[in-house]
C-alpha cells in the first residue's frame, strides 16, 4: 500500500515504492542500526525518506503487520517464562480466552485444534510471579492447566524472508544460558524498551530521557546486550498472518530423552522450520518433548511439510501431533516487567 504524504515528499513510480516498502519490512527485521537517526540510514539505504520510514511503519504498527520494532530478548536471560495449555469447554473458549489475555504477564495467547485448546505464554520478571499467574489463570478460569518450560533451544528467531519464505539460518548457543543480573539502570531501559522504539527521529534519544541517562549509555547497553546474547535480534518484528502466512501449526513429538537432543539439531537444521526446542512433558497428559513451528500459505502446505519433516528428520516412529492455530487472541512483545512512566 502507498501512503498519502505531504506536498513537501518527492512520491518515487507505484512500483518503486512498492519495492522500498517491501525491502523496509523485510531486512530490517534484524542488523537494526544502532546510531543516533537509524530511520535516517534506513531511509538512505531503501530510497524512502526518513518521514515516508516513519509513517509507513506507525501505519503498520496500526494495521497489525507490524509488532513493533524494537528488541527480542532472550528468554532464558532475563525474566523467567512458560509456554502453558488449558482445556476449555469449547461454547466458552472465547470467554475464557478473554480471562486468560486480561493478564499483562501472557504475550501470546492462540486457540488451536486439540484438546488442550487454548496456548499462551506467560513471562514475567522471575519464576515465582510466573508460578502465581497460573495459578490465578486456574483459579479464574476454572480450567486444568499445564506447563511445558523451555528446556533447549535448537533454532532462535533471527526474522523470516518475505520475499522467498526463508528463515535466517541460525542455531541457538550449545552453552548454559544463566539469567542475568541487572542493575536499576538497566532494569530501567529493559521497561523502556520492551514494548517497541518510539517512531520519532531520535528514537534512543527519547528512550534515553526517559529513564534519565544519556543517549550514548542506551546505545552502548543494547549493543552489549546483543553481544551477550541477552537480545537475540533488535528490529522490525513483523506477524506472519497479516502478511499472508495465514496457516501456522505447532508440531510436537515425544522422543526418548537420550536421543532429544540429536533430533533436535537435525531439525532445526530443516530450512522450512521457523523455532526448534525442546520444553518439558508434563506426564501423560502431555507426553511431548520436542517441537518445532511451522508457517504456511495454506493447511495443505503446512501438512505436507510436516510430513516431509518426519520422513526426512527420522521422526515417522515416534509419537506426535499437529495442532493448527484457529485463532489469535493475543500477540505482542513480552513484558518482563510494567512499563516505565514517562518523564
Amino acid at each position: 500500500m502507498l501512503l498519502a504524504m505531504p506536498d513537501r515528499t518527492v512520491m518515487q513510480p507505484p512500483e518503486a515504492a512498492a519495492g522500498a516498502q517491501l525491502k523496509l519490512l523485510n531486512e530490517y527485521q534484524r542488523d537494526f542500526p544502532l546510531i543516533t537517526r537509524p530511520f535516517a540510514r534506513i531511509a538512505r539505504e531503501t530510497g524512502l525518506d526518513e518521514h515516508q520510514v516513519l509513517t509507513t511503519l506507525d501505519e503498520w504498527r496500526g494495521n497489525g503487520t507490524v509488532s513493533r520494532v524494537g528488541p527480542v530478548f532472550a528468554p532464558r536471560r532475563i525474566g523467567a517464562s512458560t509456554l502453558a495449555a488449558l482445556k476449555a469447554p469449547p461454547r466458552i473458549l472465547d470467554d475464557i480466552a478473554e480471562m486468560v489475555s486480561m493478564h499483562a504477564e501472557v504475550n501470546h495467547n492462540y486457540a488451536r485444534e486439540h484438546e488442550w485448546n487454548l496456548w499462551f505464554v506467560v513471562t514475567a520478571p522471575d519464576a515465582v510471579s510466573v508460578a502465581r499467574v497460573l495459578r490465578q489463570i486456574r483459579r479464574d478460569t476454572g480450567c486444568e492447566v499445564i506447563a511445558l518450560p523451555l528446556r533447549s533451544e535448537y533454532h532462535i528467531d533471527l526474522g523470516f524472508d518475505l520475499v522467498h519464505g526463508h528463515r535466517t539460518t541460525a542455531r541457538a548457543p550449545r552453552v548454559p544460558m544463566r539469567p542475568v543480573d541487572m542493575s536499576v539502570e538497566q532494569s530501567r531501559l529493559l521497561k523502556a524498551l520492551q514494548g517497541g522504539l518510539p517512531l520519532v527521529s531520535r528514537p534512543f534519544a527519547s528512550v534515553a530521557h526517559r529513564i534519565g541517562v544519556s543517549e550514548r549509555t542506551v546505545l552502548d547497553q543494547i549493543k552489549a546486550w546483543g553481544d551477550e546474547g541477552v537480545i537475540k535480534r533488535f528490529g522490525v518484528v513483523v506477524r506472519h498472518h497479516e502478511l499472508g502466512y495465514r496457516a501456522n501449526a505447532m508440531c510436537v513429538w515425544n522422543v526418548p530423552d537420550a536421543l532429544v537432543e540429536a533430533m533436535g539439531a537435525r531439525l532445526a537444521g530443516v530450512e522450512r522450520v521457523n523455532l526448534c526446542y525442546r520444553r518439558e512433558r508434563a506426564g501423560t497428559e502431555w507426553p511431548y518433548n520436542l517441537y518445532c513451528m511451522l508457517h504456511g500459505k495454506d493447511r495443505d502446505e503446512v501438512r505436507a511439510r510436516w510430513e516431509q519433516l518426519r520422513s526426512d528428520c527420522g521422526l515417522r516412529d515416534y509419537a506426535s501431533a499437529v495442532l493448527f492455530s484457529t485463532k489469535r487472541f493475543k500477540q505482542c512483545g513480552a513484558h518482563y516487567a510494567r512499563e516505565v512512566a514517562h518523564a
